[in-house]
């Protein structure tokens, strides 16, 4: 019987996990340079985690089980709520702002298609302690900051939620919660059926309609005559002067909710022209969570990038792997692993484990791409030598291995 892989899951071969593995290191290069550092979380958690806020309607997206305790698990949809868990539990006394990143799989039942899978990665961060807007402004400078290294073209876009709620004086939070995920789903008619069955007031419909459709460079004055100048507004501006300062190019949207309730400010969300329908690659905002899981109420502000789709339209390359085989047989293994020894300390050396012949050896280092052939033959270990091979040019020559070590690491 031959076994599939589960549906909605990849295997990734060695070509593409290395550049997964070097774009990877591309991000974390980029959040340690910000001060930022990376924690874990387990893979799974207490379904409560992500039921106290979402309700229980979100139990269909996730992987759950129950334990050998009888006690329901959920694996990780997503890690924001891992990460604030784990900052109540361990870090609510460290230094403000507390500044983590994290790197992981996350799992989800849905529909696999493309750009979608049940199992997904994301690189995201979190700024834990500041309501100001110059954490907004970072945390959003950081994600630009990171696709532009990994050679991902994106399209920043800005909203504010906290500008939008202020229309709901009188809603409850499962009805605010209801349209903003309506909003999120840019489903207009839905929307306007749902206030239609509440019976919305109908001054509030059309400021809503009216500022959700606002976007572009008026976009902040239109919304002030709507509005008023209110201090959501005032934050908001300050947060466009401060991305003006970093020199990002970005468009105010508001029509931009994130579909999580526990957002309470400044979202963002950025998109690749590259991809399909499924064009986001980033997304995040300010919330607040700490207090639903036992903490204290704390501003914090975070982002994730969908590291898969990222790994669709970057550009950046690993560099090219300098790479040797060492050709050598039964009377001259030990030789042969002694020089590969030496050699594995500046680059990938491969021997040969199979028995091949010498001219099946050399072609193996062919297939592998391997630049250099180190040949040990009798003759050569006899004079205390070892011949160079080429595979580019062709060219072959006999060297000390103390020379051929510099030949090779120079």
């Amino acid at each position: 019987m031959k076994i599939q892989k589960p549906r909605g899951t990849r295997d990734f071969l060695p070509d593409e996990n290395r550049k997964r593995r070097f774009i990877e290191y591309k991000l974390r290069e980029t959040a340690n340079r910000w001060g930022y550092q990376e924690i874990k979380t387990p893979t799974f958690e207490q379904i409560e985690l992500f039921t106290v806020k979402s309700g229980e309607g979100i139990l269909g997206e996730l992987y759950n089980f129950k334990d050998k305790g009888d006690r329901e698990m959920a694996l990780r949809p997503e890690l924001t709520a891992p990460v604030v868990r784990m900052y109540v539990n361990e870090l609510q006394r460290a230094p403000k702002p507390v500044k983590l990143y994290y790197f992981d799989n996350c799992f989800r039942y849905e529909r696999p298609q493309k750009g979608r899978f049940r199992e997904f990665w994301q690189f995201g961060a979190e700024l834990i302690g500041s309501p100001r807007p110059e954490a907004d402004a970072e945390v959003i400078a950081l994600a630009c900051q990171m696709l532009d290294e990994a050679g991902v073209d994106g399209d920043l876009h800005v909203g504010h939620l906290g500008i939008i709620r202020t229309l709901f004086t009188g809603l409850d939070a499962v009805t605010q919660g209801q349209i903003m995920r309506l909003v999120d789903k840019k489903d207009d008619k839905g929307l306007e059926d749902y206030l239609e069955e509440i019976d919305a007031d109908i001054g509030m419909r059309e400021k809503l309609f009216e500022l959700i459709g606002l976007n572009g460079s008026d976009a902040v004055d239109e919304a002030r005559k709507l509005v008023g100048d209110i201090e959501e507004l005032q934050t908001f501006q300050s947060l466009l002067d401060l991305l003006d300062i970093y020199g990002l190019d970005y468009t105010v949207n508001f029509s931009i909710a994130r579909g999580l309730d526990y957002y309470t400010g400044m979202v963002f969300e950025i998109y690749s022209s590259e991809l399909g329908a499924q064009n986001q690659v980033c997304g995040g905002g300010s919330y607040r969570l700490a207090h639903l899981f036992g903490g204290k109420d704390i501003e914090s502000t975070g982002f994730a990038l969908g590291f898969d789709r990222v790994m669709e339209v970057c550009t950046v390359l690993p560099p090219q792997e300098k790479r040797a085989v060492v050709v050598c047989f039964d009377e001259t293994r030990k030789e042969g692993m002694h020089i590969a020894q030496i050699l594995r300390e500046h680059m990938i050396v491969d021997v040969d484990v199979m028995g091949r012949s010498f001219g099946a050896q050399l072609k193996f280092a062919n297939n592998m791409g391997a630049r250099w052939v180190v040949i040990m033959g009798e003759d050569e270990v006899a004079q205390g030598k070892v011949a160079l091979k080429d595979m580019e040019s062709g060219e072959q020559e006999i060297l000390d291995p103390d020379e051929l070590v510099k030949r090779l690491t120079s």
